[in-house]
């Protein structure tokens, strides 16, 4: 039987780009999804609008928030499972309103972690970011490269990350940490790189505007960082521990830009726009994933190819492209 049947889970965030992932993957499994999403008052569920019928009709929503912890404590009671993905995660606006970060990913962390405390969860996996660990000193990253807060959202992660850990050691929780990289594909928004390429390139756009191109990520496609989220929840010797997940390989920008226009069949300039470009000490150069303990905690193995997955992005990207303000984009 799958590990997943009939098991109870939440997944906070569920609105969002890998959250919708998630939450469809485990219904596909069999458990019974609750999610936590950000309350609107047009009703709408994000993402999770895009599921087909029936996996949507098999997920309980709570439109709530997780700055309310009362709230969050109902959405856990009950649950065996709970994946903690709601954060706010668009870099430019941590510039903006950093209080706002704080309060969403520091304290509505707290939320989730005594709430996870107070009803007994098996399982809290908290969801981390590379972006802690700033420019590599050193890659690939492993798990003991020092956390640098080079935005206000990396340090309002850091923050969060570091009460995770703590209630582990300090009340036994059990919560895992799971650490992506950059994880793009299907139903991420235009703040993200790749997104950005692929609508200006679908749009006919010419040029394409793109801040520096020097930068290197290590891309991994959503279903892959999916299989990190699963794997990560049924092995307890993760538990108090902080694992990363990508593809363990790096592209320039300019690298992405080359390998789109191959899979999409175009040729058109590129044009660098220094309104895009990070403060000068907030620029993350480098970032590569070492995932050696994920491979040997939960047998972790990405599969997508980056041309693949740029293939299956421009694919979502085509009948959906009129989500994409491809002349006002903000990355």
């Amino acid at each position: 039987m799958d590990f997943w049947a009939n098991r109870p889970v939440l997944v906070t965030g569920a609105a969002g780009f890998i959250g919708s992932h998630l939450a469809e993957a485990l219904v596909q499994h069999g458990a019974k999804v609750r999610v936590l999403i950000r309350y609107n008052s047009a009703g709408r569920r994000g993402h999770l609008d895009e599921l087909p019928p029936e996996i949507a009709s098999k997920i309980e929503v709570f439109a709530t928030t997780i700055e309310d912890p009362y709230a969050v404590d109902r959405a856990v009671e009950g649950v065996d499972t709970v994946f903690h993905l709601a954060a706010l995660i668009g870099i430019p606006y941590s510039y903006v309103a950093p209080a706002h970060y704080v309060s969403t990913n520091v304290s509505g962390t707290l939320h989730v972690l005594e709430a996870c405390r107070r009803h007994s969860v098996r399982r809290l996996v908290h969801t981390s970011t590379s972006e802690t660990y700033g420019t590599a000193q050193y890659a690939p990253i492993d798990e003991k490269h020092p956390l640098v807060g080079q935005s206000p959202y990396s340090a309002s992660k850091i923050g969060a990350d570091q009460l995770a850990v703590s209630y582990f050691r300090s009340f036994g929780l059990p919560v895992a940490i799971l650490r992506p990289f950059n994880t793009y594909g299907p139903r991420q928004s235009a703040r993200a790189i790749i997104p950005t390429i692929l609508a200006q390139l679908l749009a006919g756009r010419n040029p394409i505007r793109v801040g520096s191109l020097t930068p290197q990520r290590d891309l991994n496609f959503v279903a892959d960082t999916v299989q990190g989220f699963l794997g990560i929840a049924r092995c307890d010797e993760a538990l108090g521990e902080v694992v990363n997940v990508g593809s363990g390989r790096t592209w320039t920008i300019a690298e992405v830009i080359d390998h789109a226009q191959a899979v999409l069949g175009t040729q058109v300039p590129v044009q660098c726009d220094e309104q895009r470009v990070r403060p000068a000490q907030s620029e993350v150069e480098l970032l590569l994933a070492d995932t050696q303990k994920a491979k040997r905690l939960f047998n972790y193995a990405p599969t997508v190819t980056l041309d693949d997955g740029l293939r299956r992005t421009a694919d979502y990207l085509r009948t959906h492209l009129h989500q994409y303000r491809v002349d006002e984009y903000n990355v």
